[in-house]
């Protein structure tokens, strides 16, 4: 008599000891704890692999720099722990999202306020935990809201980086659950569109797809960069959403909601293709690629296939 398979549960690990996440602790002295001085990605595991997990080190491993912070753990660690993490949470053939964290950690139990060690002074601790999550990547389409309240700053350093200070992606979320959507798209502090609150965007128009340049202050996520490296879109700064003109999507081939001849996943032009819609805008993250359904309350065109854009960024 066959047994049904045992069901994925959430998986983490710090300091040696694998449990439940709400079953381990970090020191309540951990400046990641305290100051939210920490890095973290999230990486697609499926079928028991990690995907574009070198891409994601890479990203980590600069914002560390960047910030002056030890560098995190890298493959010859992480490997054997993402193996026994993928295990012990039974997932199986199913996805999860595994969660890599590097807090800055703590200087000792009388160390407190906002200052770096001097040179010379006894160096910070820094500590690596993780957790892994069974998820879904998620395709359905939502609806946005430009929010009034949260800016991305276009100059700051932690714009370029996944840290562990969400707050302004926290209340920009619920600005927009509490007018009725789902999300939503934060201007940059240099006026442009520049992201959603936990991912990156892609917007159609006159064939092509765009997302906001760096310089916006937008997070260099990892699936945008797959984006222009495999040349399936190009930078471009996105003026934001007005009456008419959903998104700033006047084209230099004409108004917004005009079509296309354009492949979904590969962005090339086959024979006898059918008309595809420019004004669409899609949501990009290592999880999912969300089409919008309406932004402010302006209805947007659906990609039709945003899971096959999206798996064609995994391509070798």
């Amino acid at each position: 008599m066959s047994h049904p398979a045992p069901a994925p549960r959430p998986i983490a690990w710090f300091e040696g000891r694998w449990a439940g996440p709400d079953e381990l602790a970090i020191p309540l002295s951990d400046r990641g704890l305290l100051l939210a001085d920490g890095l973290f990605e999230t990486v697609l595991v499926e079928a028991g692999q990690p995907r574009l997990l070198a891409e994601h080190l890479e990203r980590w491993h600069h914002a560390a720099a960047l910030l002056a912070m030890a560098p995190p753990p890298g493959p010859a660690v992480l490997e054997p722990l993402i193996h026994e993490a993928v295990a012990r949470a039974q997932v199986g053939a199913s996805s999860a999202a595994l969660r890599l964290n590097w807090s800055r950690g703590s200087g000792g139990p009388n160390a407190r306020g906002l200052d770096l060690p001097e040179p010379g002074a006894a160096p910070l601790e820094p500590r690596f935990w993780l957790q892994l999550t069974p998820t879904q990547a998620t395709f359905q389409p939502l609806t946005a809201i430009t929010s009034r309240l949260e800016r991305r700053n276009a100059d700051s350093l932690l714009s370029r980086c996944k840290g562990f200070a969400y707050g302004p992606a926290i209340q920009a979320r619920h600005e927009a659950r509490r007018a009725g959507a789902d999300d939503a798209l934060l201007l940059s502090t240099t006026g442009e569109l520049c992201c959603a609150s936990a991912a990156n965007l892609l917007v159609r128009r006159a064939g092509r797809w765009l997302t906001p340049p760096l310089s916006s202050g937008c997070l260099p996520g990892v699936m945008r960069r797959r984006a222009l490296e495999l040349g399936l879109a190009t930078e471009a700064r996105i003026e934001p959403a007005s009456l008419g003109d959903p998104c700033g999507l006047s084209g230099p081939a004409g108004g917004a909601g005009q079509a296309s001849t354009m492949d979904v996943s590969s962005g090339t032009t086959p024979p006898g293709a059918t008309a595809l819609p420019d004004g669409a805008v899609l949501l990009l993250n290592s999880l999912g690629c969300r089409p919008l359904a309406a932004l402010d309350g302006h209805p947007l065109p659906l990609w039709p296939d945003p899971e096959g854009l999206w798996r064609s960024l995994f391509a070798a």
